[in-house]
Formats: C-alpha cells, structure tokens, sequence
C-alpha cells in the first residue's frame, strides 16, 4: 500500500506536487492505471487511481473511507522538549505511529531546551503517518509556556505525570478511561517544580504517575501514548 500525504485534496480528482509526483513515478516507478493511496491527514483516506504520469502525477479518487483510523478519543501530548533533540524526534516519530492528535511543546520552569525545530518535526510526523498507513496527521503546535499551557480550554480528562511524591497522584492505567479525550502533560529533563504541579492541578489536572521506573522524558511520553491507545483497544 502506497500512501501519501495530500491535506489539501478535495474533489473526485487530484494532482499531486512535483515532490509527491517524482516519489510517485520515478522512485516507486509506478504509471497509470496503478492504485496508490492519500489522506487528508484529518482521518479520511483515499484510494486513488493513476490517470496522468506525465510531469505531475494526476489521480482520481475511487473510493474514500471515513475515519480511517477508526479511533472513539483524541489525544494531546503536552511534552517539555528533550535537551537532546534527538530524543524530542524519536518520540514524536513513535507516538505517531501508535497514534495521536496533537503535540504541544511546552516550556517548564527547568527546561534546558527552549527553542524547537517545528518544520523539521512535521517532516519526521509526515515520514511516520505514511509508513504507519495512519490518516490522522498530528499538529504540532508552538512552543508554549507552561502557564499559558494549564488555562487553554480542553473537554476531556486532563493529566500531569511527575516524580514529586504527592499523596493525590494515582497510577496513570487505573484513572485512564476509554473512549474519553485526553490531555497529558510530561515535563522537562528536571521534571516539574512543586508550583507547577500544584498550579496544573488547581487547573482540573490530575496527578498521576507511570510507574515505580524513573522514565527520560520521551519514553514517559510514549508509554503515556501507549496507555491510552491500549485501554481503548
């Protein structure tokens, strides 16, 4: 299954970018009559049919599936980036292949990276939407403080997952619910400050932990992920 990302395809025929067309029929040397896929990146997938192979590929649309993914929550991953960038990418490459909505780099007290690379990061999402066959394309949002992060407007379940000894925080896998969406904060390579934590919960989050393990950062964000994605299975 050949699958690329078109968020702006709308009608029964579409024709791809140069960059898409080259892929297309030079790499992957397909032609017309040949079947590839596209999505919206919004949870429809299109199966298409080759029509035109000349310098732009042109496709109609066959037959279209509505969400795609067929996924009953959303999910927002609140994650202070990693001091290795490497790691931030990782996660975000990964969390997309188990699947997720969206991502909000949030800058904490104890953040030793505080600038992103949010062109890159799309490029590595896009990369894993395609080879994951996924048709929902997460967003990545602006970095953003983190109190501004705690007042944005959000139904759903919120979390804040921490290493602070803290007689409210309960273990992520108990208090997860399914078919809910859900808001996860992880924080920075320091973790959260004692204000922090408490001002995210007077702000309806809760307090949760993801183990006895003291996880990096990426990998508290991933198994938060999976989590989710498991007990909505």
């Amino acid at each position: 299954m050949y699958l690329f990302y078109t968020p702006e395809i709308n009608g029964p025929k579409y024709t791809m970018t140069p960059e898409e067309s080259r892929h297309c029929l030079k790499v992957l040397r397909l032609s017309i009559g040949d079947t590839i896929h596209l999505t919206d990146g919004k949870g429809r997938m299109f199966e298409c049919r080759i029509i035109s192979d000349d310098s732009c590929c042109e496709v109609e649309v066959v037959n279209v599936t509505e969400n795609y993914d067929n996924r009953t929550y959303a999910l927002t991953m609140a994650v202070a980036p990693t001091k290795i960038n490497d790691r931030y990418e990782w996660f975000l490459e990964k969390s997309t292949e188990i699947g997720i909505d969206a991502i909000i780099p949030v800058l904490c007290s104890n953040s030793e990276r505080r600038t992103i690379k949010r062109e890159r990061y799309e490029k590595i999402i896009t990369s894993a939407v395609k080879q994951s066959i996924k048709a929902v394309h997460p967003v990545v949002k602006e970095l953003t403080l983190f109190k501004d992060l705690i007042g944005i407007p959000f139904e759903g379940d919120k979390f804040i997952a921490h290493c602070r000894e803290s007689a409210d925080k309960k273990l992520f896998k108990d208090v997860v619910n399914p078919r809910r969406n859900v808001l996860i904060l992880v924080g920075p390579e320091g973790d959260f400050t004692e204000e922090e934590v408490a001002l995210a919960a007077a702000n309806g989050f809760k307090e949760i932990s993801l183990g006895t393990t003291r996880l990096r950062v990426e990998t508290a964000a991933l198994v938060a992920c999976h989590t989710v994605a498991y007990v909505n299975q």
